[in-house]
């Protein structure tokens, strides 16, 4: 399996809830905090001579809350009963599934932990998280059930490369693509089509991207961006309905680096 990791030329941000992205170009520039109500917004930029390792610098607040988390939700992650630090979003920054995936560091009245997104909590106002019980408990004790909470957007600490998951029913005529296993969230997904162009796949509320009119018998060439517009690109991915394929690479930790896998 052939893989390149580049960062575009173009470096975006471009979570749908954001009101304004930050263009960066040959060398990285500051953008200002913005985003009412706990909507994401972008943070400020490196500065000279710094890499690009924060994936958003704005801090948001709520109130954090638990159930009965096992890692499975809307987004469509299979159960992790050795994974538990997991939690569900609110509604509104759950923003489609734009965010399945992704880490979020949390303070609270008695501690911190970072969680793993992994579900939707509809009735939860924007800036809340619903989290598992072992969650909570690092932050406050669990008899307190509702706590304020400050939080942000961090890199997660995956294990090896991004991962290529096939939805059961998956086929040349209905292809359906979850990506797994990576560091930043993720912001497209695109196939390499016979014409040798790519062909960007829509992504659906349960965090497959669905292309309904299929990607074809495979392998596949698949290109990934994430939210700081680092790009991993494998080649010779097999389909396995209801299945998996690992990657060759994983998204850099800071904009501008490289990593593969051993």
């Amino acid at each position: 399996m052939l893989f390149r990791v580049h960062q575009s030329e173009l470096l975006h941000r471009s979570w749908r809830t954001r009101a304004a992205a930050c263009t960066c170009a040959a060398l990285l520039v500051a953008c200002g905090d913005t985003g009412p109500g706990g909507a994401p917004g972008p943070g400020p930029g490196p500065g000279p001579g710094e890499d690009l390792c924060e994936l958003d610098g704005q801090t948001f607040t709520g109130e954090g809350t638990y159930y009965d988390a096992d890692g499975s939700g809307n987004c469509s992650f299979p159960a992790s009963p050795g994974d538990l630090l997991v939690a569900a979003m609110n509604d509104l920054d759950y923003d489609g599934s734009a965010v399945c995936g992704a880490c979020a560091a949390i303070d609270g009245p008695d501690g911190s932990v970072t969680v793993r997104i992994v579900d939707r909590c509809p009735e939860c106002a924007r800036g809340d998280i619903d989290m598992s019980p072992q969650a909570f408990e690092r932050i406050a004790p669990i008899a307190a059930g509702r706590v304020p909470i400050s939080w942000r957007y961090v890199a997660c600490e995956p294990a090896g490369a991004i991962v290529y998951h096939f939805k059961e029913g998956s086929n040349q005529w209905w292809t359906a693509v979850q990506i797994r296993n990576h560091r930043h969230p993720i912001d497209t997904l695109e196939f390499q089509a016979e014409d040798g162009s790519f062909r960007t796949v829509p992504r659906e509320s349960y965090n497959y991207f669905v292309a309904d009119t299929g990607m074809g018998p495979g392998p596949y060439t698949f290109r990934v961006t994430d939210v700081l517009g680092n790009a991993v690109e494998d080649t010779g991915v097999p389909f396995v309905e209801n299945g998996e394929s690992t990657g060759a690479t994983q998204f850099p930790a800071c904009a501008g680096a490289q990593e593969t896998s051993p």
